[in-house]
């Protein structure tokens, strides 16, 4: 029993050891954290197990403290020797309430420098890193950086860079694809948490091979390796701005080559396909490329290898045909195929083993092999070529070489799925505001989703039609960030959800929504930091007035609430020196004491609280201020800082001297220095300076002094140092004149904008607040105008504008009084303009005799008014009034324009600020004309609209051909309208009927002349009513028509001819169609035989306006006509023709023109004693004469050729030739034929001159009949003419002379 209580009180005494232990080691890791890394220890024991001897049969406790992390697993065996197997063993553990918590250390991660969003395009690459600070910073327990994309952690690979220290953390992408874009998260993980900072990280499609071709596939991934086939899937792309998608083609190459290959031949229009034909162990790259109308994009990011092999390995053993294959199953289904997996038999048999596959339609029972070509040696196959919708049954039966098993059970009714097309679009959008650049958007999932992958969306600015992609990688929720948005820009936003076979429509466009930072409720929550630099404005022994600088940050709202302390010199107890807070930065301390020496601090208050005390002011002591000179001038400012310049205000001193202030200087130095140099050698009278001549970049502080007659006052306080550098991007201000308002307009553009920012107009420097005078602020966004509605002489000098809430954002502009004056001209100008008028105010009688007025000016607006005026009377009736913007017309119908409307008419337009004033004046002659022709045309109105009418009033035409006719045409006829011809009241009755239903009639007059002339009518009637037109064919009109008359006749006229007759000799001439005729009586008008003093030249003179035409002929006896005289006065009753020599008198034109198949007949007149012969040639051949070719001499005079039927081939030069032994003559006519329906050629004759054959001499003259005759016929043969060169003519027969 000793021996059992000494080993009892030796395990109390164990117990109680380690129970101090365990309360002195709790007790120091309650004071401190242990190390936060893994605490990984080996198993240890605190307290061993101890040796016992105890009685038989009797209980015993073995315990043992152990530690190690992680907990240790404790397993008692059981070795004691035979006699102890009925001994009951206990293992007492101490749990973990027994062993201290573990608190692990907190380690404070605090961000620096951080990634933001990144924007780029395939092809480029793109780093992320971050840069922290670790609190504390211990070696050996430094946290884990963790990248992710998307919230899947990405570790190196060839695609991802990863690069990790002491401090910092970088990824860096050196190959962007579409499958890079996501939101990227840097986590840093300690056992205490974790610190994580996101960005978004968007890469757009690369350039493409072809232009409008898509953009590349994304995504690939690879299912179902097997040895025969993999399936190959991915995700299409975006195609906001290209055509859609026509399919895909899939690649491979195998690894360890560049040989890319083409899988399949043409397009599949859905994002998966299954590779087959692979080499059993070897290993393949993937990639895919997008088709479209325009051509073939870029091909994707390439797959990660794949081995194209079983996923397990059977043993073969050779021998009998393999078992039936078991579990038959559908691993997948699509449209067109169902991807089938079994249980393999067992099988030991070293042949190789495969498998067959057969299908039926679930409701029928007519198998079909599938595989009937390839052997399937995976237990696992895609069957395709399947019909969508539809129900299958497969079976599986397995082969060697030794034979065919037994087909497996058929499954049970598998059904492809059906093609629903692509998914509906996505429901409402949602944007709203995150950040100064970036936006929440939000949307309903599509209706019908259709095997969703994803959505794209599209942003753009409103008012545009620029869409551009926020995403090139599809975003699998309904929640998405937009980053890299312009602040202050409007957006409009839109989803398009995606599936393997394409893009659904557009989304509805999200409200319009402007970016800016979003207001959020922990804006509000910091305090005001401390106010500083306080300073003294002026002290009069009992009070001191103090000026303070506001606080450098606000906490996120406006402070409105100052406290101030103070104490005096020495002490540390600090008083309020107010009670009720106040707003200003100006102070005035009362009820000190003179001579005391004080310190004052001061708090800034905002809505989240009170803000800690400012650095206590420095000593100031409570001593009146009697110096002359001014005090300090207070609160100075800067704008418009630039590289070389910045304009300084300030407020003026609360103390000025002894006198008013007169000025002010401002210095300056750079930042650290004390050499201070004054800007302005002249005092400056206003309170502010543009201080130019700094170095770019350089820091500076000012300090302004002012001036009065006693001298330059103290110093302020130095202001906040200033970097003379522009803000990035800042513009200047803008002066221009409205070119519609005629407003005088200041505009500026900022550069940065935030939420809160205003703009701060100014008028040298002093912010504008009377807007009385008609001066307007309008700020939109980033930009700002102030408009003087009405400027005015007093409106020049400088003005400044400032945006709060940014870095400085400011700009002036100055208006000088030249330069005011030049814009208030041309305001004045742009609002009382003068409407210019391209025609003055006219008028033009209409039907029925209405009266139009109109003008037409340059330019009018839809908002044109105008106003008539008739003698100053206003001219009502707003139906009778309108206007065409288009061509800028203008006008006035007046319906009845009758004798009282005589006097001036005037239009008076009006248009926005425009003016003009045209008028008319219609008095006396103009008056009488306009009346008369209104009366006219109402008169013409009424004729013509009720009754048969003249459309075109009698009128006389003179033809080419010398006839005269009158003509006239008529309408609104009838079959009972009746026709009549008048001259003098008398009818005439024309050999042709007028042809009324052509409605133009003709009045031919035959032997034009004075006893024609007269007085004509011509009348139309039926039972409607009767017109009436006439003309008087005397006076004018008579003088006229024989001038024309003339003026054909003489241009045509021939020469004079001579023809003797037996009563007397004859000259005349051919003038066209009119013969002159006139008849001489040698001796009087009953002698018939001439005498020697009718001898001389006969001269016809034919006039009109414009030319005179003359022919003459010689008879005063040295010519050859009067040597037949006598013959004449010897043989009276003996018709002698006069011509010796040949001539053609008249009657051939020089061009005849005439239509094919018609007949052409050349006639003219030919004389000649003895009778000539007539001869006709074509293109110098003779014309031998036929039945189509008629040649005749009638009378001995009239010759003749007739062409009967003309063809084309008729056309040529004719030659007549008439001779005799005296001589004789030749004529060209040059013939034209034309087919029907072509246009007639136009005549071009040609002056070819008569050819004179000259006689055989001597010639001989015949005498007269007393006398003894002349021999019948010359001695010597007549010669030959002398034109028989030009070929055998054809002789006209010649008719005896008459006796």
């Amino acid at each position: 029993m000793s021996y059992t209580n000494n080993i009892t009180s030796d395990f109390s005494q164990d117990l109680i050891c380690l129970a101090n232990k365990l309360l002195k080691v709790r007790t120091k890791l309650d004071d401190k954290y242990v190390r936060e890394e893994p605490m990984i220890r080996g198993p240890k024991f605190l307290v061993r197990l101890r040796s016992h001897m105890v009685f038989e049969n009797t209980p015993v406790k073995i315990v043992c403290t152990v530690e190690g992390f992680p907990m240790p697993v404790v397993k008692c065996n059981k070795l004691l020797p035979p006699v102890l197997l009925s001994l009951s063993c206990y293992l007492f553990f101490a749990p973990a309430s027994m062993l201290p918590k573990i608190h692990y250390t907190k380690i404070h991660i605090t961000f620096l420098d951080t990634f933001g969003p990144v924007f780029a395009t395939e092809g480029e690459s793109a780093t992320l890193s971050a840069t922290m600070t670790l609190e504390p910073n211990l070696a050996n327990l430094q946290p884990e950086a963790q990248w992710y994309r998307d919230d899947t952690r990405l570790f190196d690979s060839k695609w991802v860079k990863i690069e990790t220290g002491r401090g910092f953390s970088k990824l860096t992408l050196p190959n962007l694809y579409k499958d890079d874009e996501g939101l990227y998260t840097l986590r840093m993980v300690t056992k205490g948490g974790t610190a994580e900072h996101s960005a978004f990280v968007s890469v757009a499609d690369g350039p493409p091979p072809v232009p409008a071709a898509p953009g590349a596939p994304m995504d690939i991934e690879i299912h179902d390796a097997n040895r025969d086939y993999v399936i190959v899937s991915w995700k299409p792309p975006n195609t906001t701005t290209e055509g859609p998608i026509l399919g895909y083609f899939v690649d491979k190459c195998e690894v360890g080559t560049e040989n890319w290959t083409q899988c399949n031949d043409h397009p599949i229009k859905i994002c998966k396909y299954p590779v087959s034909g692979l080499f059993e162990g070897h290993s393949f790259y993937f990639r895919v490329r997008a088709v479209n109308s325009h051509g073939i994009s870029k091909p994707s990011r390439m797959s990660d290898p794949i081995t194209a092999m079983d996923p397990t390995e059977f043993e073969r053993l050779h021998g009998k045909p393999p078992g039936v294959p078991s579990g038959i199953n559908a691993s997948e289904t699509d449209r067109t195929y169902v991807v089938l997996s079994w249980k393999a038999p067992a099988y030991t048999s070293r042949a190789p083993m495969w498998y067959y596959i057969e299908k039926c339609m679930a409701d029928s029972g007519a198998w079909q092999r599938v595989n009937t070509q390839v052997p399937i040696r995976s237990p696992r196959y895609a069957v395709f070529d399947l019909a969508e919708g539809k129900q299958y049954k497969f079976r599986v039966l397995s082969a060697n070489i030794y034979g065919t098993s037994e087909p497996s059970e058929p499954t049970g009714p598998i059904q492809t799925q059906e093609l629903k097309g692509v998914p509906s679009a996505p429901g409402q959008v949602i944007a709203t505001r995150e950040t100064d650049t970036s936006v929440l958007i939000q949307w309903a999932p599509p209706k019908e989703p259709n095997n969703l992958i994803g959505y794209y969306i599209d942003q753009c600015v409103q008012g545009s039609k620029n869409w551009t992609s926020a995403n090139h990688k599809p975003h699998k929720n309904t929640r998405f960030v937009v980053s890299g948005l312009t602040t202050g820009e409007t957006y409009v936003f839109r989803v398009q959800a995606i599936n393997e076979l394409g893009l659904s429509d557009e989304s509805q466009e999200s409200a319009p929504l402007t970016v800016k930072a979003a207001l959020s409720h922990t804006v509000l929550t910091a305090t005001p930091s401390a106010p500083y630099d306080i300073a003294l404005l002026y002290c009069d022994g009992h009070s001191m007035i103090l000026n303070w600088k506001k606080p450098l940050r606000s906490g996120g709202a406006k402070i409105k609430e100052y406290y101030v302390d103070k104490r005096r010199s020495g002490t540390t107890m600090w008083r309020e020196v107010h009670i009720p807070p106040f707003t200003e930065r100006v102070y005035k301390v009362e009820n000190l004491t003179e001579g005391a020496v004080y310190q004052f601090h001061v708090y800034a208050a905002n809505l989240a609280g009170l803000g800690p005390a400012s650095k206590h002011s420095e000593d100031f002591t409570c001593d009146p201020w009697t110096m002359p000179e001014p005090g300090p001038a207070y609160d100075l400012t800067f704008c418009e800082v630039r590289d070389n310049s910045l304009v300084v205000e300030w407020q003026k001193p609360v103390y000025t001297g002894s006198g008013p202030i007169t000025g002010y200087h401002v210095e300056y130095a750079k930042k650290g220095t004390a050499n201070w140099i004054t800007a302005n050698e002249k005092a400056a009278s206003h309170r502010f300076l543009k201080v130019t001549g700094l170095e770019v970049g350089t820091t500076y502080v000012f300090r302004v002094r002012a001036v009065n007659a006693a001298g330059v006052g103290m110093a302020s306080m130095a202001s906040d140092p200033v970097t003379a550098k522009a803000v990035a991007g800042s513009q200047e201000v803008s002066c221009v004149v409205d070119e519609k308002s005629g407003d005088i307009v200041l505009s500026f553009e900022s550069c940065q904008i935030n939420e809160g920012s205003k703009f701060i107009w100014k008028k040298d420097y002093k912010e504008i607040t009377d807007f009385s005078k008609g001066v307007v602020i309008k700020s939109e966004g980033t930009h700002s105008k102030l408009i003087f509605k009405n400027p005015d002489k007093e409106d020049f000098g400088t003005y400044s504008v400032s945006v709060t809430n940014t870095e400085g954002v400011s700009s002036s502009y100055t208006i000088s009084n030249e330069e005011l004056a030049k814009m208030l001209a041309l305001s004045y100008d742009i609002r009382h303009p003068v409407i210019p008028l391209k025609s003055e105010l006219a008028y033009k009688i209409l039907e029925r005799g209405r009266m139009r007025f109109w003008l037409q000016a340059e330019e009018i607006s839809s908002n044109v008014t105008y106003k008539f005026f008739a003698n100053n009377k206003e001219l009502s009736g707003p139906n009778k009034m309108g206007h065409d913007v288009a061509t800028g017309i203008i006008e006035f119908i007046m319906d009845h324009f009758t004798e009282e409307n005589e006097g001036t008419y005037t239009c008076q337009i009006t248009d926005g600020g425009g003016k003009a004033q045209s008028s008319l004046v219609l008095i006396g002659d103009a008056f009488k004309a306009a009346l008369a022709e209104a009366d006219f045309q109402r008169r013409e109105y009424i004729r013509v609209k009720e009754g048969p009418h003249f459309s075109e009033f009698l009128s006389l035409q003179i033809g080419d051909d010398c006839s005269v006719t009158l003509v006239c045409k008529v309408a609104n006829l009838k079959k009972e309208s009746v026709f009549h011809w008048f001259r003098e009241d008398t009818e005439i009755i024309p050999d042709v009927k007028p042809d009324l239903g052509s409605g133009v009639c003709k009045l031919p007059i035959k032997e034009f002349s004075l006893k024609t002339a007269g007085i004509y009518k011509a009348t139309i009637s039926d039972d409607r009513g009767k017109d009436m037109s006439q003309i008087n064919i005397s006076g004018k009109v008579f003088d006229d028509a024989i001038n024309k008359l003339s003026q054909l006749a003489g241009a045509s006229a021939a020469e004079l001819v001579i023809n003797c007759t037996a009563t007397g000799i004859q000259l005349q001439f051919d003038a066209s169609a009119v013969m002159w005729l006139i008849v001489f009586s040698l001796i009087d008008s009953q002698v018939v035989e001439p005498v020697e003093k009718d001898k001389g030249k006969y001269s016809i003179v034919i006039t009109d306006p414009e030319n005179s035409h003359k022919r003459t002929l010689d008879l005063s006896g040295d010519g050859q006509y009067f040597q037949y005289f006598p013959s004449l006065i010897s043989f009276p009753s003996e018709p002698i023709p006069l011509f010796i020599d040949n001539s053609v008198v008249g009657g051939l034109p020089d061009v005849v023109t005439i239509m094919e198949k018609k007949t052409l007949s050349l006639t003219c007149t030919v004389c000649g004693d003895p009778k000539p012969q007539v001869s006709w040639l074509k293109n110098g051949s003779e014309v031998e004469p036929d039945d189509q070719y008629v040649v005749s001499l009638d009378q001995g005079r009239f010759a003749s050729l007739t062409i009967k039927g003309v063809s084309m081939e008729d056309s040529g030069r004719y030659t007549m030739i008439v001779q005799n032994k005296y001589g004789g003559e030749s004529v060209d006519i040059v013939v034209s034929v034309y087919r029907h329906g072509e246009k007639i050629p136009e005549a071009k004759p040609t002056l070819t001159p008569k050819t004179i054959i000259p006689p055989k001499l001597p010639i001989e003259i015949p005498q007269p009949k007393t006398q003894p005759a002349p021999s019948a016929a010359p001695s010597t043969p007549s010669p030959a003419a002398p034109k028989a060169a030009l070929g055998r003519g054809v002789k006209s027969p010649t008719p005896s002379r008459r006796k």
